[in-house]
């Protein structure tokens, strides 16, 4: 930003009118030099509730320093947070993905009200990382993201341990498998401190789609939460944000069709969560972009999965850091000529700043794209009976795989998860969760409980799951997620009943019912929704399909 060309601030610090707002903001610290320079909006998700956050305010800190460095004033503001671990399994966990709107609202709030010059947004937890970036996408100012880091491993007897493994411990316990001791013990090591869940969940699977969309520079996300660089690229996003303030370079530079593609390839790769399909969407609309489910599946498709990452493979992000981090993935895509050369907000070139790579010799975490852990890449988008609108299957297993058998239908995640716990659900089954679409439940909460205690009871390859809800990044198994229209929209999901047989062809990618659903369709009325009150009744009163990420934002080409 030149000396003579006006900034965004300049709208409540420039001008005798505007006086009060001076003295206001000299009341925080603020001298008269300060208002001549580019105001930064901290956006901080700091909070208490869970490890994935707890450590962001003291991460702020050099953050700020950074910004101070490069002779602009910081000014703090914090999100609230909803922790999908600490809520999983529970009727809180509707609130994690509607967290993802108020994150985002409460981005746009706080530096429109202030007229900020740029923005730099400190993430942990799943939600607040999309959120982040969708926020900088409606917006359309110089801003980043940066992502807190991954926790380090728990430990027992020599194996390393995420909450991954205190899930699947709940089934064994459940099925008698494992004792309640020796689940009290996984529960009380596999979390030592501070960062977001270890394995290739959703917080590290959109840590790393921010550095290929650009939104956040090559490598800093990588940085475990407390390694002791991380403050070090702390510091130095704090001053890289002021350049591209003073630029003007703003976030729809970075998002566009081809770092949309290279995140949903980065995804597929890295056999990451498929909550990265529901993010993906939401930031492509947000910025306006037409990248939708079948450019998913393209990505799929292309790229196979290279990466030996939990929850299918064997390892956690700290394993990656030291292999060589997102750098090391992305420069396994670009040399099989899989991804396109975009900018990013460190300056360079995202191919750029692959040239920078430094992979550890040995290194087992990425292997070349041409002798893939998986051929076909980590998730399908599947059609058919069941799925007008499309459902999203995570291919943890057999890609190809033909599942069919009678459906057992549940109408909640409790019923289900109630019901596995008893041991009622067999091999053969195609189990059936509605009404947990973003408008039913509200709120599409996750399956984690379910899907981790079928593990535990050794049945999850032999067992498929269907539900209008979505899944856990750490969920494992023959699971389909997404299923639109949901049943509260009236999809067919809805129609389904105990005994139909379900037809699942992965490789054609059709989900079909052997029945007269049409027939059904007739006779079927709509149930009363239950009322939650609030914002979860506001929530399911705006929100969009699964099928186009679930928001709430109407794009000004939508009005018209």
């Amino acid at each position: 930003m030149s000396q003579t060309r006006s900034k965004r601030s300049d709208a409540i610090v420039k001008g005798a009118a505007h006086a009060p707002a001076r003295a206001m903001l000299r009341a925080t610290g603020f001298e008269t030099a300060d208002f001549d320079a580019p105001i930064i909006g901290l956006v901080n998700t700091w909070t208490t509730v869970t490890p994935c956050n707890m450590h962001l305010d003291k991460l702020a800190e050099p953050v700020r320093a950074g910004i101070q460095d490069a002779g602009a004033r910081p000014v703090d503001f914090n999100t609230i947070v909803v922790s999908d671990g600490v809520t999983m399994g529970a009727e809180g966990m509707r609130a994690s993905l509607i967290s993802r709107e108020v994150i985002a609202d409460s981005i746009e709030l706080a530096v429109r009200g202030h007229s900020l010059d740029g923005a730099i947004i400190l993430v942990g937890c799943d939600k607040t990382i999309p959120a982040a970036a969708m926020a900088l996408a409606r917006m359309n100012i110089p801003g980043m993201v940066f992502y807190g880091g991954s926790i380090m491993p728990g430990e027992r007897d020599g194996k390393p341990l995420s909450i991954q493994d205190v899930f699947e411990a709940v089934g064994a316990e459940a099925s008698g498998a494992m004792s309640e001791e020796e689940l009290g013990e996984i529960e009380r090591k596999a979390c030592p401190g501070a960062g977001a869940c270890g394995g290739q969940f959703t917080a590290n699977t959109m840590a790393m789609a921010m550095s290929m969309l650009g939104l956040s520079p090559m490598g800093a996300n990588d940085i475990p939460a407390i390694h002791p660089d991380k403050g070090k690229a702390a510091r130095a996003c704090g001053r890289r944000v002021v350049e591209l303030a003073r630029e003007d370079v703003c976030a729809r530079q970075f998002i566009n069709m081809q770092s949309l593609e290279n995140a949903a390839l980065a995804a597929s790769a890295s056999g990451g969560s498929t909550n990265a399909i529901l993010h993906l969407l939401a930031i492509a609309h947000e910025a306006g972009i037409a990248f939708d489910l079948e450019d998913f599946h393209k990505a799929a498709t292309r790229a196979p999965v290279i990466a030996d990452l939990k929850p299918s493979g064997q390892y956690l992000a700290n394993d990656l850091f030291l292999a060589g981090g997102t750098r090391l993935l992305a420069a396994r895509l670009r040399d099989a000529n899989l991804l396109g050369n975009t900018p990013t907000v460190s300056g360079n070139s995202l191919f750029e700043e692959l040239d920078a790579l430094a992979e550890t010799p040995g290194q087992k975490i990425i292997v070349p794209v041409s002798a893939p852990l998986k051929k076909s890449g980590g998730y399908r988008i599947l059609y058919g009976d069941l799925a007008p609108e499309g459902a999203v299957l995570k291919v943890s297993g057999t890609a190809d795989k033909v599942f069919e058998g009678p459906a057992l239908v549940f109408e909640s995640e409790e019923d289900c998860f109630a019901n596995v716990k008893k041991g009622g659900v067999k091999a053969g089954d195609v189990v059936i969760i509605r009404n947990e679409g973003p408008k039913g439940g509200p709120g599409m909460r996750e399956m984690l409980a379910v899907t981790a205690a079928l593990v535990g009871q050794g049945i999850a390859d032999d067992v498929a799951l269907i539900t209008d809800g979505r899944f856990s990044g750490a969920s494992k198994g023959f699971v389909i997620g997404h299923c639109a229209p949901e049943a509260a929209n009236g999809g067919p999901i809805t129609l389904i009943r105990n005994g139909d047989r379900i037809r699942i062809d992965a490789q054609k990618r059709r989900i079909d019912i052997d029945a007269d659903i049409s027939a059904r369709r007739a006779a079927w009325t709509a149930p009363k929704r239950r009322n939650f009150g609030g914002v979860f009744d506001k929530y399911a009163r705006l929100v969009s399909s699964a099928s186009k990420g679930a928001v709430t934002t109407i794009l000004q080409t939508e009005n018209n």
